[in-house]
């Protein structure tokens, strides 16, 4: 099978090449390889290359900097699986596109199911919002969505790094505590995301996440204790919880954006994100 992937440059792609299976032809593209903003270099590529399949992990994840940006976050996450799926559709290639759970609004109270209501609050949702029907009404069943959450990794710009160079910097870190998901490592997504590659019956919209459900202050207290333990934090650091209204921030985030996981038939059982957690930090250049 030869696979294309877009956004190779980014956290999930590099764990996808990280953890690609052996019998798998890849080329990877980072930003630099390939601006999947322009419809003509997109279509000339995949002619050129003819992949089997495409994965896309590339976005505009700035969610903030959308805010006051909303032409180029639409470029990339909208337009872009657009152009990619007008490619695929025309070459006979299946997509797997990544999604976000920042499509809904956060103010259901269980988690959410592929087919519930989008109703974004941010830029970035929404351009991810119409990123997804770019894609599905371009592809219909060639196309898989996977929505997941929170994603960190141990290289990458991520929350993760945020909270360590700000507890090394300041010995503490104050932390929203009333926005609740799932932190998801980069790797076990990507593991997921070949599997889905290899089995043609899955289409449409999925979601997968790590186990569990946390807060933003959960984490960031997760992260001071594993990196006390590990050494590489001081076991003194304070993490204090605040609202989001003592954080204002340019994007609206929703506060409830656990999802719920639909792919029960792939041979990956979620892992708790505070096990994972631990297993990324291990992976740290420093620990």
């Amino acid at each position: 099978m030869k696979v294309l992937i877009t956004g190779a440059g980014g956290q999930v792609g590099r764990m996808l090449l990280e953890t690609r299976p052996a019998d798998v032809e890849v080329n990877a593209l980072a930003h630099g390889d390939l601006d999947i903003t322009d419809a003509g270099a997109v279509r000339e590529r995949i002619l050129r290359d003819l992949p089997d399949l495409i994965l896309n992990a590339a976005a505009y994840t700035a969610v903030d900097k959308a805010e006051s940006n909303p032409e180029a976050a639409r470029a990339i996450n909208t337009e872009g699986p657009r152009h990619l799926a007008a490619a695929a559709r025309d070459t006979g290639a299946r997509l797997i596109h990544l999604s976000t759970d920042f499509v809904f609004d956060g103010k259901a109270c269980a988690p959410y199911t592929p087919d519930a209501p989008t109703n974004p609050l941010s830029v970035y949702g929404k351009t991810k919002e119409e990123g997804e029907q770019a894609v599905l009404t371009t592809l219909a069943s060639h196309a898989v969505i996977v929505r997941t959450a929170w994603v960190y990794a141990a290289q990458g710009t991520n929350f993760l790094h945020t909270m360590l160079r700000v507890m090394r910097s300041r010995g503490e870190a104050r932390v929203v505590a009333d926005q609740v998901g799932t932190p998801t490592s980069a790797r076990p997504l990507a593991e997921v995301l070949w599997q889905i590659a290899a089995r043609r019956e899955f289409h449409g919209i999925h979601h997968w996440t790590d186990a569990g459900v946390a807060s933003w202050y959960d984490f960031a207290v997760a992260i001071a204790e594993e990196g006390a333990q590990l050494g590489i934090l001081p076991s003194t650091v304070s993490v204090t919880p605040i609202a989001t209204e003592e954080y204002p921030t340019p994007a609206r985030r929703p506060s409830y954006s656990v999802l719920a996981r639909t792919l029960t038939s792939v041979d990956s059982t979620p892992q708790h994100w505070r096990r994972r957690l631990r297993e990324v930090m291990r992976e740290l250049p420093h620990a």
